[in-house]
């Protein structure tokens, strides 16, 4: 059998690269709250950064070289998950932090929403694929984060640097919103698949 051929055939063995990386980055959650909450920032930032801009590596490994798995599914929104709830937790703790409990409250609540409805409509064999305003809700989100972080390095930091963060912060929580209302007015549209 060729190489080509190899690539080919698909591999539904949850022991492969694209869940192996997930489980990277899950690690690298834990490290980035542990960084938080020992006021490690910047360690953190780059942790934070790291498995959060390696997100897409392994939802394209698994399509170019047939990986992709019902675990892999699972694993890979779950993980994105809990980098940006965990983080946003920590930040929540920190003194000085622009985030409050209930901003971490509304990204909390609507992934736990969202994580509901998909699992009701593709129980019922329907199709609850990402959409491009929950794809940009993750990169407004992680933008804060790392605004956040970057605000928390410094004792004094400047007013653009405090505005800026706070424009990120509060773009996010919106864009949450908004993007959680999304998917509930599509399951409401069609409640049935």
């Amino acid at each position: 059998m060729s190489s080509t051929d190899a690539a080919a055939k698909p591999n539904n063995s949850n022991w492969n690269v694209p869940n192996a990386l997930s489980g990277v980055r899950f690690i690298l959650a834990m490290v980035v709250c542990f960084l938080i909450e020992r006021g490690v920032f910047f360690a953190g930032m780059i942790c934070f950064l790291i498995a959060a801009s390696t997100d897409w590596i392994d939802g394209w490994w698994a399509r170019k070289f047939n990986q992709v798995t019902k675990l892999g599914r699972i694993l890979d929104p779950f993980v994105d998950k809990i980098i940006i709830c965990g983080a946003m937790i920590a930040l929540v703790g920190v003194v000085n932090s622009p985030l409050r409990p209930w901003m971490a409250t509304i990204v909390v609540g609507r992934e736990l929403l969202v994580t509901s409805l998909r699992g009701m409509i593709e129980g019922q064999g329907g199709d609850f694929s990402a959409k491009w305003m929950g794809k940009w809700k993750m990169v407004l989100q992680c933008a804060a984060v790392v605004g956040v972080l970057w605000q928390l390095m410094y004792t004094t930091p400047s007013s653009y640097l405090v505005w800026t963060t706070l424009f990120l912060v509060y773009g996010a929580i919106l864009l949450t919103i908004l993007s959680g209302l999304e998917y509930v007015f599509l399951v409401i549209r069609n409640p049935k698949p």
